[in-house]
């Protein structure tokens, strides 16, 4: 079924209806012309009564795909819903990479029986790769996939690919190494088709390949693999052993939760790692009131500087309208140099040693930035706001100084974050917020007492 003409609730109630008629036949013509990914949302939809009843009517291969693409809690029912014989069934065609996903997301009880019911080969790789890190590429690898013999001809490797590619998740790449697994090369099917039969895989294997290792982040494998265009990566161990491969499925879910995350740390919450309406409302509070009550401490700061300084603002009440404006656009500036440099942080394109250029060409964009909203701004102050020439000077001073203070705070906190191994992102909302906030007004304050003839 065409995506653009696929709407689940439609769908769902023609499904009920031949449930309800049990009219089967016609029932699994309509789910073999669903895209699996459309299935699990359709299957998100059923009572617990339609669960069962759709799923064992899938076959087993679409039935597998199918329930990789569901949500934790409905895989979690369908297994209380199975035989043992029906999960195993089910976990013999899922790649070894979805079946570690799978058991990190169950309870105790279900690990049991899912290793239970899984050979004991498939078991050891599952324990392989759970040892390794959560965020490293040894968590997101499979080892599924397809190895050759540098001595093999091309008719032998394509043998060798018939044989075993049905269970690989990819058989595009193909991997080279000795016979204890030493990755020599790589070689794609593409050069295989188009190279003579009698070639051998060592004199025609691509020797200078792109690897990563286990223990490396997976953020980082997944924008390598990003920059690079790979469908695959290779992952090998201490010894350069090949050990498994990070495929291009499991990068982008990566950059996705990753993506997530670092907007949830730029509005200050705490990721959750799933979906919105999947989250109860005491975890949802329980992200967000840490980075409210820092914030609000936090603004406790300026409310200080405001009241040392509740003398200036009495001689010139006029003085207190500007600073909403002031410490907003302080932020605003900010905001937008910090977000623009932990892009390019996570991205690669700016490192430690870029610091001053970054600093350079901050600085000149915080000073035309600051022309302009100051030009603008004394217009609007004296025109509209009926301010006298001298406070609408000392107020677009204080912009121009502010814009020049926030771009640069935005621009190289960030970065010394990054150098001492902290997450960038994490001082971008309170840390980089609180400070300009203060600044601002100390700025302002200072400024405007030694501008203004009556303050004096």
């Amino acid at each position: 079924m065409d995506e653009k003409d696929f709407n689940a609730r439609d769908v769902m109630e023609t499904v009920s209806l031949l449930i309800e008629e049990r009219d089967y036949t016609a029932l699994r013509k309509i789910l073999l012309d669903i895209e699996p990914q459309d299935l699990a949302l359709l299957i998100e939809k059923c009572s617990n009564r339609e669960l069962p009843i759709i799923f064992r009517l899938l076959p087993k291969v679409l039935a597998a795909e199918v329930f990789v693409e569901m949500e934790s809690d409905i895989q979690h029912e369908l297994i209380k819903l199975f035989s043992d014989k029906e999960l195993k069934a089910v976990l013999d065609e899922l790649y070894v990479d979805d079946t570690v996903d799978l058991i990190e997301e169950m309870p105790a009880n279900v690990v049991k029986r899912i290793l239970h019911n899984t050979d004991n080969e498939t078991r050891v790789f599952i324990n392989e790769i759970l040892k390794y890190p959560k965020d490293s590429a040894g968590s997101i690898m499979t080892v599924e996939y397809v190895r050759l013999d540098k001595n093999m001809t091309v008719a032998d490797s394509f043998k060798r690919i018939r044989r075993v590619g049905v269970d690989k998740e990819t058989i595009y790449t193909c991997y080279v190494t000795e016979p204890d697994k030493t990755l020599l090369g790589l070689v794609t099917v593409k050069h295989l088709l188009l190279s003579d039969e009698d070639s051998l895989i060592g004199d025609i294997m691509e020797k200078n390949i792109i690897y990563a290792t286990t223990n490396d982040d997976r953020e980082k494998v997944a924008r390598e693999m990003s920059k690079y265009d790979f469908l695959a990566m290779p992952v090998v161990d201490n010894e350069h052993r090949l050990v498994g491969i990070v495929t291009v499925d499991d990068a982008i879910d990566v950059l996705q939760e990753e993506a997530t995350a670092d907007i949830e740390k730029l509005t200050g919450i705490t990721p959750a790692y799933k979906p919105y309406l999947k989250t109860s409302v005491l975890e949802i509070w329980s992200k967000r009131v840490p980075w409210l009550l820092l914030l609000m401490v936090s603004a406790t700061f300026t409310g200080s500087i405001i009241t040392y300084f509740e003398g200036t603002l009495s001689k010139m009440v006029i003085l207190t309208v500007f600073i909403p404006m002031l410490m907003g656009t302080g932020g605003n500036a900010g905001g937008q140099a910090s977000v623009t440099i932990i892009r390019g942080l996570s991205l690669g394109e700016i490192t430690m040693g870029d610091i001053f250029k970054v600093v350079w060409k901050e600085s000149c964009v915080a000073i035309l930035s600051g022309i302009a909203l100051a030009t603008v701004g004394f217009l609007k102050f004296t025109l509209i706001d009926r301010a006298d020439t001298i406070t609408a000077l000392a107020v677009c001073i204080t912009l121009i100084v502010i814009v020049v203070a926030a771009k640069f705070i935005g621009a190289v906190l960030p970065i010394l974050a990054k150098r001492i191994g902290i997450d960038p992102v994490v001082v971008a909302s309170p840390l980089i917020s609180t400070l300009l906030d203060a600044i601002s007004l100390l700025v302002y304050f200072g400024i405007t007492t030694a501008i203004i003839p009556q303050l004096k």
